[in-house]
């Protein structure tokens, strides 16, 4: 059930800047108000251009504030005031202009003026097109800022407004939503105690007794995982296969080496664990007959017969009890949401994690990571990329609040 009311007695100031992409500001508004914030909304003038301070005075429940006066008769929005009330102030989108501005305390408009007399937290989420954003005026201001504590919501990649593609779209609102949660909320110990069982790794299915079928995990984002859970106080059991990183610590290692091992491992601890993360890349297909010699290079081709191996987590979900959790994850190429969608369905699943690989930057033996979020019980949001660790401490985060309470 999702637990609501994450932000009660938050005040939440969010500044929008001019861009396309404050349309879809609103969103985010009802993201946070959901949760219980208060939203107090600041719009620079050109930010009118891109959506109405109509709707995000109805959305917020307050009056938008752009100027410094009210009206003619000298009543004014107090930035120092404004300044104080936040709790925490994010800028959505913010644009190369208003970067510099805040880079060289130039305090022209109400926002900018506010986040001068601010003592809370403050967020940047950029939105421009990617020439914009790979300026070395704007990196460099950037830099300036985050030294002095603004925190930077990383721009993602995608089709601009401009009609190029690259790095330069607003991060979207689900994943400004939920670096708020992560930065602003303590963690709540949701794990303490509980059992979780986590798989990582690929697993290598013999052709011989020297060449086997594998795939490219390194168990890199699958130990992440186990690390963070470990952090919120989880006992957790990894099971995994290859893998080239570092064994986590403060867990029980189950080394496996196919598929079928991995089943009979995780058969025998599936039963006494609360949740299922099976992060591991488990070989789809495994050779019919394996040769007890090894095969000699002598025709110029051969064949080899494959049958599938076990479907690990349909053997696991199907049998679980109403108390247990399981959380699959799907790498996909195409069609990744109706894919990652059906397995969700037909696996019994409470929760999939889709990784795509069509970001070359992110993925197998990478250092970053991006993925998107579906529950059983429609609750859906993206991770942008970042680096694995804390896209790891993200998602179990993430999950606690919309999946697991």
């Amino acid at each position: 059930m999702l637990r609501k009311n994450r932000f009660n007695n938050k005040k939440i100031i969010v500044g929008v800047s001019g861009g396309i992409a404050a349309y879809k500001i609103p969103h985010l508004v009802r993201l946070l108000k959901k949760e219980g914030a208060e939203v107090q909304i600041l719009m620079t003038e050109s930010a009118k251009n891109f959506v109405t301070p109509q709707t995000l005075s109805v959305l917020s429940e307050r009056p938008v504030l752009i100027n410094f006066f009210q009206n003619d008769l000298g009543e004014w929005n107090n930035h120092i005031d404004l300044g104080l009330w936040a709790d925490a102030i994010v800028i959505a989108p913010a644009g190369a202009n208003t970067l510099a501005k805040m880079t060289h305390g130039i305090c022209d408009n109400l926002l900018l003026s506010v986040i001068l007399s601010a003592r809370c937290p403050i967020w940047v989420a950029p939105a421009m097109d990617l020439d914009m954003w790979e300026h070395a005026s704007t990196q460099e201001n950037v830099g300036t800022l985050q030294k002095r504590g603004i925190r930077l919501i990383e721009p993602t990649e995608g089709f601009l407004a401009s009609g190029l593609e690259g790095k330069g779209r607003m991060a979207e609102p689900e994943a400004i939503f939920n670096t708020l949660v992560h930065d602003l909320l303590p963690p709540d110990n949701y794990f303490s105690g509980k059992k979780v069982l986590v798989t990582a790794g690929g697993t290598r299915e013999s052709i011989d007794p020297v060449r086997f079928i594998g795939n490219h995990s390194s168990g890199k984002m699958g130990f992440a995982i186990a690390e963070a859970l470990i952090a919120c106080g989880a006992e957790v059991s990894l099971v995994y296969g290859s893998v080239s990183e570092k064994l986590p610590k403060n867990c029980i290692h189950y080394p496996v080496v196919s598929a079928e091992e991995m089943l009979e491992t995780c058969k025998g601890l599936f039963a006494d664990c609360s949740i299922l993360m099976m992060v591991a890349a488990v070989a789809d297909y495994q050779v019919q007959t394996i040769s007890s010699q090894k095969i000699k290079k002598t025709d110029a081709a051969f064949a080899l017969e494959l049958v599938k191996t076990p479907d690990i987590l349909t053997l696991l979900s199907g049998n679980k009890a109403p108390h247990q959790i399981c959380i699959g994850f799907a790498l996909e190429t195409e069609n990744e949401q109706a894919n990652a969608l059906a397995k969700l369905k037909n696996k019994n699943l409470d929760c999939i994690v889709l990784n795509s690989l069509n970001n070359p930057n992110v993925g197998f033996g990478k250092e970053s990571h991006e993925v998107d979020v579906f529950c059983k019980n429609g609750n859906t949001w993206s991770i942008p990329a970042q680096h694995k660790s804390t896209l790891a401490e993200t998602l179990i985060n993430t999950l606690s609040v919309w999946l697991l309470k």
